[in-house]
């Protein structure tokens, strides 16, 4: 457990992102090791059925990712002010949440996957792969919130090194199952994910057996939990607007899949391994941002604004250098990068166009989501939604429609930029009007809210970028 409220900033923000970044990194590289060996070993149909799946997985279980991060909000809060009862009820009933839903949630998808992927246009000749994977995945669905659940709790706790280690070992298992159901059992890409849910599975139960024996607030002895309404009450108050922004963040996704479904095999193929590469590459920035969260949540909960100010410019100054960096790898290498997962030129050349427009663009993306941080870790998740909602349904979504129908299917990649213009220039308004600060689960008496950490947060925007950035 980590005490972010006191010490240098920068050091403690960068020291807390960078577990949270090596394990976010490995847990990609469960789908990017999958779909690596399935487009190498089964071809561009099974790829692209793969790449098919993930914004319908996204999509079903977004709302409770909304849930379990404001439940890490209020674990982050209540850890900061040292009401260590209340820790532990929180933790608890996120965990009796999700079981619960987790199960409801894999007994009713499963039938409708056939449906959902009708309902976006897949191709005929992707529906038998397509369905197979996504239905395989989603009977896994338990131990995945299981795992990212208890990796989240940790966060909040201020511990993301203990879940970085069980998912280094998990993602090598992942690699060598992959390996043997796809190339030696030739179970096609069922054998995908089948690698994938029991590598979950075993990374999950082993972390549950180490918290069991090592840790003093997290205890999985089911019988003597409790679930508590009120701390339910508050997680559902700040995570359920994040959990709808997912839900539809997610929805938008898939109405942007149908536009590239549209366009056939090849492009489906492109775009799925060039997102697998975009995800990858957004990590840095998504991971400062998390860990300003929580440091933010942490502060807000010790009354200590000012460290929330500092927190802020110091994250910026950060992931704004990655994300130049991680801009320029992706620019040189992107022929390079699409031929990891396929030799077919076609689908190398559709997949490269996207990574060199989109790619251009990070540094909004990073700055927006740099402010985002802020606002969440302070429990203030109602207007982000809104905004989110804005960049995605009002911008991208018919700029990809309408552009892609002009230009072809560089429209749709085009439309990307575009949502995070708006998504950071909305974000950056309302984060000057400091109504965030007052939303905070554990009361105190703050200072009145003054003109300082709207100023120097408008200095620090202007000189780390002057850049818009929004992921949706």
């Amino acid at each position: 457990m980590k005490d972010l409220t006191s010490g240098n900033e920068t050091r403690l923000i960068f020291n807390f992102a960078i577990p949270m970044l090596l394990g976010n990194l490995f847990q990609q590289l469960y789908n990017i090791v999958d779909t690596i060996i399935v487009g190498n070993f089964l071809g561009k149909q099974a790829l692209a059925a793969v790449g098919a799946s993930f914004p319908i997985l996204f999509a079903m279980i977004s709302l409770l990712i909304g849930v379990v991060a404001g439940g890490t909000i209020v674990i982050a809060q209540y850890f900061g002010a040292k009401q260590y009862d209340n820790v532990k009820k929180a933790i608890q009933t996120i965990y009796i949440f999700l079981a619960i839903a987790a199960i409801l949630l894999t007994l009713i998808g499963i039938p409708l996957t056939d449906a959902i992927f009708r309902l976006i246009r897949l191709p005929e000749e992707l529906m038998p792969e397509a369905t197979t994977y996504l239905s395989i995945y989603l009977s896994g669905l338990i131990v995945f919130f299981g795992f990212n659940a208890t990796a989240g709790i940790l966060r909040g706790l201020g511990d993301s090194k203990t879940p970085l280690y069980f998912l280094i070992i998990s993602t090598f298992f992942n690699i060598g199952l992959d390996l043997l159901f796809v190339i030696v059992f030739k179970w096609g890409i069922a054998g995908a994910a089948i690698a994938t849910v029991v590598s979950q599975a075993g990374a999950f139960l082993s972390l549950v057996i180490y918290l069991n024996r090592y840790h003093k607030l997290i205890h999985f002895n089911l019988p003597s939990w409790q679930f508590d309404r009120k701390i339910f009450w508050q997680s559902l108050r700040i995570g359920l607007p994040t959990g709808l922004q997912h839900t539809f963040v997610s929805l938008g996704m898939m109405a942007i899949m149908s536009i590239v479904n549209t366009f056939g095999t090849n492009v489906i193929a492109g775009y799925s391994a060039a997102l697998r590469i975009d995800s990858l590459s957004a990590l840095p920035a998504m991971n400062l941002s998390m860990a300003l969260a929580t440091f933010v949540g942490q502060n807000i909960g010790a009354g200590k604004p000012e460290r929330v100010r500092r927190g802020l410019i110091s994250t910026l100054l950060m992931s704004s250098a990655v994300s130049i960096t991680v801009m320029g790898i992706v620019y040189l290498f992107k022929y390079p990068l699409m031929s990891m997962f396929t030799n077919d030129p076609e689908v190398v050349r559709i997949g490269a166009q996207y990574l060199v427009i989109v790619s251009s663009f990070y540094l909004l993306f990073t700055v927006m989501f740099t402010f985002n941080g802020v606002l969440r870790g302070a429990g203030d998740t109602l207007i982000p939604m809104f905004i989110t909602l804005i960049s995605l349904w009002l911008i991208r979504v018919p700029f990809a429609w309408y552009f892609s129908g002009i230009i072809g299917e560089s429209g749709i990649w085009w439309s990307v930029p575009a949502g995070w213009g708006v998504g950071l220039v909305l974000s950056f308004l309302y984060y000057l009007t400091g109504r965030w600060k007052k939303m905070a689960v554990v009361g105190h008496r703050t200072p009145p809210a003054d003109s300082t950490i709207a100023s120097a947060s408008a200095s620090a925007a202007g000189a780390s970028a002057a850049s818009p950035a929004s992921r949706s």
